[in-house]
């Protein structure tokens, strides 16, 4: 018991800074989430025993959703960047990267917009059910509208975490989100005298509130003076292909990660529609629950970026050694408790979500292994975190490669259809992926630190 005490008491200036830094970034996570579950609840509802509009929101979401993480991905190599710059008192670089962040960012949204209007025909040629994908892709088209706000959102906010202001973004989302659930309420059911417009009014809101988050992030800089000065030196001649090649080899590998990543869950869920409505369905509750919990990982992993982001400008390897523990102590706690959650109630969340009994027995499956592959999981993302914050990033993309494309993916069909486990042999497959993952990024990150003390010693 007293070596317990003395090693919480060893830790506890760390824990306390990552989850000062961490707690609004959990929180504007579950607000981010927040918006699908809300459109998922009252979609399932809507729909009520008929599994279509739950369906549809699930297939139109997540065909949305691998182009739109990697986009997200590319905006989070800002953060490194100005993490370092802050810690050395350097504003005028700041300011020239947030400038060019921003207008690089809001293109590559439209760029992407246009690339997911352009795939609208080929979502009838995934195998899904024809009604399904009918219903799904004007939900669909209503989010792939909202790309180029949530890049400039991300610009800011992604600017604000380098500099460890994490609770700006965290009061946007909250406005943002209650935007969503009030329109969703109007849209979905026709409600204030609005016509009523089923799932694409889910999609709709979710459009809304994002347009809304990007004009009150915006605003905050406008009207705070200490934020209006990096706005100050914006000027035509500021725009630089050498920032926007810096964020690029930052970003880009950031974002072939998170896109390698996401498409593993997407194609599973696009697996699941060969199976029958009812399993698209239930992998859409497990998932969205999954997700919510991964909030809070990825809430840790985005303080830890932060503080290592700031260690490694300072090179204080001491202490960013530290904060790398630490980040991983919190994690395996949280996924821990996430993992009995999901066990314990496996039967009782997804009805919450449906009243059909065939989609229930399948999540409360899905939940069982679900709870099996939280601790894997987490460890990689923070392990994603730290690499991102000392600036190592150029490995992370043959690892996810490898973990999920190689193993994750093909093991899972393996199991769901050559050896009959459907559903769930897909998620066993996560289960492999993961493992996988958070292995090979902690042999990276050990290396790397050695490195560095080596480096600091030879000075």
């Amino acid at each position: 018991m007293q070596q317990l005490v003395s090693f919480f008491a060893r830790y506890k200036k760390q824990y306390r800074q990552n989850l000062m830094l961490a707690l609004p970034v959990v929180l504007t996570q579950l607000g981010q989430i927040f918006t699908q579950v809300v459109d998922n609840l009252m979609i399932g509802h809507y729909g009520g025993s008929a599994p279509e509009p739950l369906a549809a929101v699930s297939f139109g979401g997540s065909v949305f959703t691998i182009l739109y993480l990697a986009s997200i991905g590319m905006a989070l190599g800002m953060t490194p960047l100005i993490g370092e710059l802050y810690v050395q008192g350097n504003r005028h670089r700041s300011s020239m990267l947030l400038q060019n962040g921003m207008a690089f960012y809001v293109l590559l949204g439209v760029a992407v917009s246009a690339v997911q209007y352009a795939f609208v025909p080929v979502m009838y040629r995934l195998g899904q059910p024809a009604d399904v994908v009918d219903m799904a892709v004007p939900y669909y088209n209503m989010l792939v509208m909202s790309v180029p706000f949530v890049m400039l959102f991300f610009a800011f906010k992604q600017f604000l975490e380098g500099t460890g202001n994490t609770k700006v973004e965290l009061m946007v989302t909250i406005a943002a989100n209650i935007v969503n659930c009030m329109l969703n309420y109007i849209f979905i059911f026709g409600n204030l005298g609005c016509t009523e417009m089923g799932v694409e009014g889910a999609g709709l809101g979710t459009l809304l509130s994002r347009v809304a988050a990007a004009i009150l992030i915006t605003g905050y800089f406008v009207w705070r003076k200490d934020y209006r000065a990096y706005l100050k030196d914006f000027a035509l001649k500021h725009f630089s292909p050498g920032d926007v090649r810096r964020l690029l080899r930052m970003g880009l590998p950031i974002s072939a990660q998170m896109f390698l990543e996401s498409s593993a869950f997407i194609g599973t869920g696009i697996m699941m529609g060969w199976l029958s409505k009812e399993a698209i369905s239930a992998n859409q509750i497990a998932s969205t629950m999954s997700t919510s919990a991964f909030m809070i990982v990825l809430s840790i992993g985005a303080a830890t970026t932060i503080r290592t982001s700031h260690c490694y400008g300072r090179r204080d390897i001491a202490e960013l050694s530290m904060a790398v523990k630490a980040s991983y102590h919190l994690v395996l706690a949280w996924n821990t408790f996430a993992a009995i959650v999901f066990i314990s109630l496996c039967n009782f969340i997804p009805a919450l979500f449906t009243e059909n009994t065939e989609v229930i027995d399948i999540a409360s499956s899905l939940f069982i292994v679900m709870a099996l592959f939280q601790l894997s999981d987490g460890v990689q993302n923070v392990s994603v975190g730290v690499l991102r914050g000392i600036q190592d990033v150029k490995i992370i993309m043959p690892i996810a490669f490898t973990a999920y494309w190689l193993l994750n993916l093909p093991v899972g069909y393996l199991l769901a259809f050559t050896l009959g486990m459907g559903p769930t042999g897909m998620y066993v497959g996560y289960i492999v992926g993961l493992s996988v993952a958070a292995i090979l990024m902690i042999g990276r990150i050990r290396r790397r630190i050695r490195g560095m003390r080596a480096q600091a010693a030879a000075r």
